[in-house]
C-alpha cells in the first residue's frame, strides 16, 4: 500500500505511452465521455478513476510488478545489514581477558553511522545518486523514465531499511554477548581530557533516557574508576564496575544507531509516495487528459477527414510520343549541365532560351529555329523544361512569339525533365504541363516523355537523324 502512488504514476505513465498509437479524437471523445459519466455520478474525473475505466475498457493482460526488483534489492540490503551488524559488534565486543572494551571506540563507531544515516537522507532529497552502479549491475537504471526522478528516495529506503536491520543485529548480539560473556568496558584515550569532561559528554549523550532507565545513565564515580591507561594492565578499580556499562551501550545503540534509521526509514517509505503524487500532477500526459475531459468533443458525424484530400488535378490531356524534331530549345537552364544522350542525339545545334536570356535572345533563338524547320516538311521543336517548376507566363509568351514566326503546321512538344535525368518525372508534375498544353488552345502543342532508359528509343531516333540527312 504505501508504494500506491508509485504504481499509479507507473500505470498511467504506461496507458499514456500506448494511448500515443491512436488518433486525437478517438482519445477526446473517449475521456471527455468519461469526465460526463464521472459527474453524472458526483464523482470526480481523477486519475484512479481514469485508471479504472481504462481497465475494463482493454483486455486484461498479465503485468509485472515494476517495484519487484526494488523489494529484492531492499530485501538484499537488510540481509547484508542482518550479517554485518552482527559481524561489527562481535568486533566491538572483542575481549579476550587481557584488555578492556573502550567505550570510546563504540561511540566513534555509533557517530559514524549517524554520519551514514544523514548522507543517505541528504542524496535522497538533493537527488544525488552515488549508488547508480549498483543499480546499473541489478538494471534498475533502464526501468520507466516515469520511474527515474524516484530512484534516489527508493535507494534511500533500501539502504535505511539495511541500516536498521544492521542496528537491530548489532543490539541482539550485545544482549547475547552480555548474557554468555564477561564483558568488562572502560574508557580510554590519547587526548589530554579529564574525566570531568569525559562525564560531561556520556552525560549529554545519555540525556534522552536518564529518566526512562536511570541505571543506564553512567555517574561520575563509574568513569573515573574505569578509565584506563597504557601503563595499567588492570587499573585500580573493582571489577565488579567494568560491566556496569552495558546498559548504557545498549542504549547508546538503541538511540543514536536504531531510532534514527527506525524514523529515517519511515520517512523514505512516505517520501517516495509524495513525489509520485507531484510527478502524476506535472506529467505532461496529466496535462493533456485534464484538457480532453474538461473541453467537450465537436462529433459533426462525418467520420471523413479531408486533411489528407489534395486539390483536383485531373486534365483531360494526354501525353503525346516524341516527336522526330529538328530543333531541341532548352528552356530556363533544363537539362544542364547535359542532356540525357536519348533525348539529345541526332541534333547538330542545341538552342538555350529563358531564364537569365534577354528578350532580345529569346526572339533570335525562335528566328534561328524557323530558318531550320523552314524547309521541312513536318516541323518539329522539342522545348525542354524542369518538370518539377510550374509553366510560366514568359514561357506562354515565348510559344505564342515562336507560333507567329513558325510554320503554322511546326508540332511543339514540351518535354519536362525530372531533377534525375535518367529517372521520367513524377505523375503529378506531368500533369501540371498537360494542363499548360490543355489551356494553350493549340493542338500544336503537346507534352512528351522520352523513355530516356531505352537503347532502342536512341537508336530509332539515330536512324531518323540518318534518314534526314
Amino acid at each position: 500500500m504505501p508504494d500506491s502512488a508509485i504504481r499509479r504514476l507507473l500505470e498511467f505513465d504506461h496507458q499514456v505511452q500506448r494511448d500515443r498509437d491512436q488518433s486525437a479524437a478517438f482519445l477526446h471523445r473517449r475521456d471527455r465521455r468519461f469526465a460526463l459519466e464521472s459527474r453524472e455520478k458526483g464523482l470526480s474525473p481523477g486519475p484512479e478513476l481514469w485508471l479504472e475505466h481504462i481497465r475494463r475498457l482493454r483486455t486484461p493482460q498479465p503485468t509485472d510488478d515494476p517495484l519487484r526488483q526494488w523489494r529484492h534489492l531492499t530485501t538484499g540490503f537488510a540481509l547484508v545489514g542482518l550479517v554485518t551488524g552482527v559481524m561489527a559488534m562481535l568486533g566491538l565486543l572483542f575481549y579476550d581477558g587481557g584488555q578492556r572494551i573502550n567505550l570510546t571506540v563504540i561511540l566513534a563507531f555509533v557517530l559514524l553511522q549517524c554520519l551514514l544515516a544523514a548522507i543517505t537522507t541528504v542524496q535522497a532529497f538533493a537527488g544525488w545518486q552515488p549508488w547508480r552502479w549498483l543499480l546499473r549491475k541489478f538494471s534498475l537504471t533502464g526501468s520507466s523514465g516515469a520511474l527515474r526522478p524516484l530512484q534516489p528516495m527508493l535507494m534511500a529506503r533500501a539502504a535505511h531499511a539495511g541500516g536498521l536491520m544492521f542496528g537491530l543485529a548489532g543490539l541482539l548480539t550485545l544482549l547475547v554477548l552480555v548474557v554468555i560473556q564477561d564483558l568488562a568496558f572502560g574508557w580510554s584515550t590519547t587526548l589530554d581530557t579529564g574525566s570531568d569532561s569525559y562525564y560531561r559528554l556520556l552525560a549529554t549523550l545519555a540525556t534522552p533516557w536518564q529518566n526512562l532507565w536511570p541505571a543506564a545513565v553512567p555517574d561520575r564515580d563509574l568513569v573515573d574508576a574505569t578509565r584506563f591507561f597504557r601503563s595499567d594492565d588492570r587499573g585500580n578499580a573493582d571489577p565488579a564496575l567494568w560491566g556496569r556499562w552495558w546498559p548504557f551501550v545498549a542504549m547508546v545503540w538503541v538511540t543514536y544507531v536504531i531510532l534514527p534509521r527506525l524514523l529515517l526509514l519511515a520517512l523514505a517509505v512516505v517520501h517516495p509516495g509524495l513525489r509520485a503524487r507531484r510527478e502524476l500532477a506535472s506529467h505532461p500526459g496529466m496535462i493533456a487528459l485534464q484538457y480532453r475531459m474538461e473541453t467537450p468533443a465537436l462529433d459533426t458525424g462525418n467520420r471523413h477527414n479531408d486533411a489528407g484530400d489534395q486539390p483536383d488535378t485531373s486534365t483531360s490531356g494526354q501525353l503525346h510520343s516524341l516527336p522526330a524534331g529538328q530543333v531541341l530549345i532548352r528552356w530556363a537552364g533544363a537539362g544542364e549541365p547535359e542532356l540525357p544522350d536519348a533525348l539529345s542525339a541526332g541534333y547538330r545545334d542545341i538552342l538555350a532560351a529563358g531564364g537569365n536570356a534577354s528578350l532580345e535572345d529569346d526572339h533570335r533563338i525562335i528566328r534561328q529555329a524557323g530558318q531550320v524547320i523552314a524547309a521541312t516538311p513536318n516541323p518539329a521543336v522539342l522545348v525542354v523544361t524542369r518538370s518539377w517548376e510550374p509553366p510560366t507566363g514568359e514561357l506562354a509568351d515565348f510559344l505564342g512569339e515562336a507560333r507567329k514566326a513558325w510554320p503554322a503546321t511546326t508540332l511543339i512538344a514540351l518535354v519536362p525533365l525530372a531533377a534525375e535525368p535518367d529517372q521520367p518525372p513524377p505523375e503529378h508534375q506531368v500533369s501540371q504541363w498537360l494542363r499548360f498544353a490543355d489551356r494553350s488552345g493549340d493542338s500544336q502543342i503537346v507534352v512528351s516523355t522520352p523513355d530516356l532508359a531505352s537503347q532502342e528509343a536512341r537508336i530509332h531516333r539515330a536512324l531518323q537523324h540518318e534518314h534526314r540527312q
